[in-house]
């Protein structure tokens, strides 16, 4: 009986280890995307340094697997044009590399102490820290998830062979970095990142009808593409359609 009792015990314990490594879709409202996580993330405050300095607002949200390892970083850079008028204030006269465009907003080139240069640029910069890893880039191309455009990379890690596979868009000033990591010999862990997906603030699935460019769209310098959220149409049809 005690032998029967103990095995019950062990086959309960498995089956509630298997339960908690169950995919399942994360939505984060907060952040506006959806995506499969094996388990509930545990999300961390934390800040990012840009590409010009500026210390900006983040989340992290990560889920093990085994010794698989996912997780999804989101950026803010919405906060970014009050700190450059910050900085732009503290420059020396005539330092315009400090200053950028005085007196306008995002919406121009560079923008005030570069704030507008640094949401450009902001998915080259985050594809560029793969870069730096000690690890062989496999591939890295241009793609697009739900129609926001982005940047896949691929890469083997030098030292015990495991491999990642990351993809970082932008959309609305959100930057954001997923990422899964597996053992040598594992498959990439391609269905996580191609279950990546946008929400609006009520959690309603929001897929655009041609793709999403942040520097075109989440500067203002023209209203979003439309797109269907939950299940019907909103804005204006593309031209030709």
């Amino acid at each position: 009986m005690r032998v029967t009792a103990i095995a019950f015990a062990v086959a309960l314990s498995i089956a509630a280890s298997a339960s908690a490594q169950e995919w399942d879709q994360y939505v984060s409202t907060q952040d506006g995307f959806k995506v499969d996580f094996p388990g509930q993330p545990t999300v961390t405050e934390t800040t990012w340094k840009s590409e010009y300095g500026y210390d900006l607002p983040a989340r992290v949200y990560t889920a093990d697997k085994g010794k698989e390892h996912y997780s999804m970083t989101v950026v803010n850079y919405n906060g970014i044009e009050k700190q450059g008028f910050e900085r732009q204030a503290k420059c020396p006269a005539g330092a315009e590399t400090c200053q950028g465009q005085r007196n306008i907003g995002l919406g121009n080139t560079i923008g005030p102490g570069y704030s507008t240069q640094d949401i450009r640029g902001a998915l080259v910069y985050a594809s560029f820290q793969f870069f730096k890893r000690n690890a062989t880039i496999d591939h890295y191309l241009w793609n697009w998830e739900d129609l926001v455009e982005g940047h896949e990379i691929h890469l083997t890690n030098r030292a015990d062979g495991s491999r990642t596979m990351a993809y970082i868009a932008m959309r609305e000033n959100r930057l954001y970095i997923l990422e899964g990591t597996v053992p040598k010999g594992y498959p990439e862990p391609g269905l996580f990142y191609q279950s990546l997906g946008w929400v609006d603030k009520d959690g309603n699935g929001i897929r655009y009808q041609f793709i999403y460019v942040n520097e075109v769209y989440g500067l203002g310098l023209y209203p979003e593409p439309p797109h269907n959220q939950g299940g019907q149409f909103q804005g204006p049809p593309p031209a030709g359609r």
